[in-house]
């Protein structure tokens, strides 16, 4: 499986006996998935099915769903209301022995509304079912369509979010080899750190050796950049499985700020605090990316 985009466009055309539709698919991101129908020309029993539909294809995206339909003109005869016709005429005949104006003619008369009705005509249940169908088949190729469109701008999406992992990797690898996070640099700085203090007073030995213990955990980053190794694999693995990852992606992404933002805290020195700074701005517009995944 590939990754996919939740932004999409989808569009097909159908007829049969004598009606015409469109189906329009329209999807933009989203935090779950969102689907509005819109169906006309009496096509609103359809409603249920294309929700089902699409929730078996898509798990994400806020989508809108339109089918308009166009009946064509001899699919349906016409009733004249004769009564009203005949008022009309006789009114006609009056005017036009008192008046110099045209009284028009019955194709005029026509025109007036309520005299000429379309009457829908009868089917039978068979009839409609099989449109039903076909309108339906029209929608499964519409969503495949948009799959298809989803899939292929989820490949720009794949392509850019490893970069961005790949650039996290990168960060952390300087930010590991920084001579102050070496265990070596930070034994050797608490070493004179200490020699200073008992310089300048009296301190209890065990008291020392117990915040001398404390201090060296805190400055030590190594659990810190273990923790951002197995997340940057973790991310790779679900960009190689694809499909619907981007809830995981979210939540990896919270991971590897909280890991960022515990990095910056422990660096004593501007080397290490340009990495752990670094490393937030990446983080960022790899989640900025990641919410355009399904």
């Amino acid at each position: 499986m590939t990754v996919s985009s939740m932004t999409g466009f989808a569009r097909t055309d159908g007829a049969a006996d004598g009606f015409g539709w469109t189906w329009e698919l329209r999807s933009v991101n989203g935090k779950g998935l969102d689907v509005r129908v819109r169906l006309n020309g009496g096509f609103e029993r359809l409603e249920a099915k294309v929700r089902d539909a699409v929730s078996q294809r898509f798990k994400r995206g806020n989508m809108g769903v339109t089918l308009n339909v166009v009946r064509s003109a001899d699919t349906g005869a016409y009733s004249v209301n004769r009564e009203l016709l005949a008022e009309l005429v006789s009114i006609a005949e009056e005017f036009d022995n008192t008046s110099s104006l045209s009284s028009g003619t019955i194709a005029d008369l026509l025109n007036v509304r309520g005299v000429l009705e379309a009457v829908e005509t009868q089917e039978d249940e068979a009839t409609r079912d099989a449109r039903d169908d076909a309108v339906l088949a029209s929608l499964a190729d519409a969503i495949e369509q948009m799959a298809d469109h989803r899939a292929e701008e989820g490949q720009k999406l794949d392509a850019m979010l490893r970069g961005h992992v790949d650039n996290i990797e990168e960060t952390v690898t300087r930010a590991e080899n920084c001579a102050s996070a070496r265990g070596d640099a930070i034994k050797e700085r608490l070493k004179r750190q200490i020699e200073e203090l008992m310089d300048a007073g009296k301190f209890d030995p065990e008291r020392l050796h117990q915040e001398a213990a404390l201090l060296a955990t805190k400055a030590d980053i190594r659990e810190e950049i273990d923790r951002l190794k197995a997340h940057i694999s973790a991310a790779r693995d679900m960009l190689t499985k694809g499909g619907a990852i981007g809830r995981k992606l979210d939540f990896l992404c919270q991971e590897f700020n909280r890991e960022a933002n515990t990095l910056c805290s422990k660096a004593n020195d501007i080397e290490l605090t340009n990495c752990g700074m670094e490393l937030k701005v990446i983080i960022d517009q790899l989640r900025e990316q990641v919410q355009n995944v399904e």
